[in-house]
């Protein structure tokens, strides 16, 4: 049974006029407020401070499949620590009461699918754009320094196409030996190609105009690819979970181009120690965007992908590919230098051992009815 909300507001029921009970402090330490708090970067970020006996405002509107399972999860280990708020950030009024006490707010709640975004572009920029104004606002209304810092992605570096690309046998790599060796780093121009780009890309420049404009302690962190536990991957979204839940189920995985595309993935416990980093670093690093990414060392084709998970499950696995679709890019990886030469963080987890530690969650708490798939994947 999912919890009981501390407020209950959609975009259309929110009126600003719901009791929002604040929850109680340990000693003197006020609660983390994470917008997008369900979802699979927000759970796992949530379940940080809360393992470290922190409050918790979740905020979400629990729009996405499958997160309802994540907010269960943390109240499950996390009681009443753990402070529900079933809220749109295109309303608000609803939202502005989480954000009373809060010492910090992560803003990770968005729409996320660039596909998505070519079909309902209004929506995709009410929620991504709109959406994060308003969190800014209710930040800003507080007339305290309350940090807010904001998930963004590597599409605001636009489609990359006047990188010129090797093609080899299993992925793409730049013929520039700056960019192959480290990554696209944050000097490279924002180019907002698609609605999801223009609407993040939006977000993105509020955030970091936040800083300079009202002096609120804000940063950016321009995400590739994150992937672990709780996360339940879509076509669209997540390919990385995507890929081993068709995978672990005996389905065919959809492939859009040839497959050469090349990623930096980064685990989920890699991204949830650079988000705490920004924090504990934040009047050193306010009103500025850094890359977040597994960088060169975790920099995969969607081919290497898939014979990494033919080898996991002890089978080929059924592929189907179609055309390219607009707005991916050949190949993204992340410079990271910045946020290590700023706050010290490095990525930790190697890709191969934290494909086998998401194929080990999805099929316990996917498929827990698939005793010889837990069996293979734990071998």
């Amino acid at each position: 049974m999912s919890p009981a909300p501390e407020v209950l507001a959609g975009t259309e029921a929110a009126t600003g006029q719901e009791e929002f009970s604040a929850p109680a402090r340990i000693g003197q330490v006020q609660p983390v407020l994470i917008v997008g708090g369900s979802g699979f970067i927000g759970s796992n970020l949530a379940q940080s401070f809360l393992a470290e006996g922190d409050e918790v405002i979740v905020l979400d509107n629990l729009s996405r499949p499958g997160v309802e399972q994540n907010l269960d999860w943390l109240q499950a280990n996390h009681g009443d620590r753990v402070h529900p708020v079933i809220a749109d950030i295109r309303n608000p009024d609803a939202i502005e009461p989480a954000f009373a006490d809060a010492r910090a707010v992560f803003h990770l709640g968005a729409q996320t699918a660039v596909t998505t975004s070519l079909v309902e572009p209004v929506e995709d920029f009410e929620i991504n754009a709109r959406g994060t104004l308003n969190v800014l606002e209710a930040a800003r209304r507080t007339h305290r320094q309350v940090p807010v810092i904001f998930a963004s992605t590597n599409k605001v570096y636009g489609g990359l196409d006047d990188l010129e690309m090797i093609e080899h046998g299993d992925r793409y790599s730049p013929r520039d030996e700056a960019v192959r060796a480290h990554g696209v780093s944050e000097s490279r121009k924002l180019d907002f190609c698609t609605p999801y780009g223009c609407s993040k890309g939006v977000a993105d420049q509020y955030v970091l105009d936040y800083a300079h404009s009202y002096g609120l302690p804000t940063a950016v962190l321009r995400m590739s690819c994150i992937y672990g536990p709780r996360q339940f991957g879509t076509e669209d979204q997540g390919w990385v979970a995507h890929f081993l839940i068709r995978a672990l189920s005996g389905e065919a995985i959809s492939i859009y181009g040839n497959g050469k595309q090349v990623r930096d993935v980064l685990h989920v416990s890699d991204a949830v120690a650079a988000y705490r980093a920004v924090l504990d670093g934040i009047e050193g690093v306010k009103g500025q965007a850094f890359n977040l990414g597994g960088g060169p060392y975790n920099a995969i084709s969607l081919q290497m992908l898939l014979r990494e998970i033919g080898r996991i499950t002890g089978r080929d696995v059924p592929v189907t590919y179609a055309d390219w679709r607009q707005g991916d890019q050949a190949f993204f990886v992340a410079d990271t230098m910045k946020l290590e030469q700023a706050l010290g963080w490095k990525a930790k987890k190697a890709w191969r051992d934290g494909v086998m530690d998401l194929a080990r969650w999805l099929a316990e708490n996917r498929l827990g009815k698939s005793r010889v798939m837990k069996e293979r994947v734990s071998a």
